[in-house]
């Protein structure tokens, strides 16, 4: 264990999936409920791995700020995205250092960009409704060396799903039912 990474379980992943590629072929989602004003509520109820389907039960409860209109009781939307992104790549430094024998002392991603509320909130057209540019800096340190490390952070950068889902287009198909 480094990092708290069973490194063999680790090694026994990746070989499932290089004998079978099917085995790598994950499949995540979730329902959203509306809970009145700018609340909402998100179930995850399962995703499956390799074609194998595994329960879950999480609720992960939205608001938004009293400034826009909500209760400020739990995160909005836009910090669970940028949470997502930073965790997806937690997980991608502590595997990539665990690999290389790489024991971390410490680990954070801050996260920052602006949305103009111009765009959002329909005033300007030429205004965007989302991020120009998001930012983060990851802090670690641990015994490996600062060119170790960059070789991680190459790593990361190159392999995060979220992040790459950040920072590349990718296809939104939508239907709307009308009930």
């Amino acid at each position: 264990m480094i990092n708290d990474i069973d490194i063999e379980a680790l090694q026994g992943v990746v070989e499932q999936v290089k004998e079978d590629s099917a085995n790598g072929m994950t499949s995540w989602g979730l329902t959203t409920v509306w809970k009145g004003g700018t609340r909402s509520d998100s179930q995850v109820s399962s995703f499956s791995v390799g074609g194998q389907t595994i329960e879950k039960d999480f609720n992960i409860k939205i608001d938004e700020p009293i400034e826009l209109l909500g209760t400020n009781k739990y995160a909005n939307p836009q910090e669970y995205l940028l949470a997502a992104m930073n965790a997806c790549m937690v997980v991608g430094y502590a595997a990539a250092c665990s690999g290389e024998g790489i024991e971390i002392e410490s680990l954070r991603i801050e996260t920052s960009g602006d949305i103009d509320l111009r765009g959002f909130l329909g005033i300007d057209p030429d205004v965007k409704n989302g991020y120009d540019e998001i930012s983060y800096t990851v802090f670690i340190k641990g015994n490996g060396t600062p060119e170790q490390f960059q070789q991680v952070h190459e790593v990361v950068m190159a392999t995060s799903p979220n992040r790459f889902n950040m920072a590349n287009p990718i296809n939104l198909d939508t239907k709307l039912v009308v009930e």
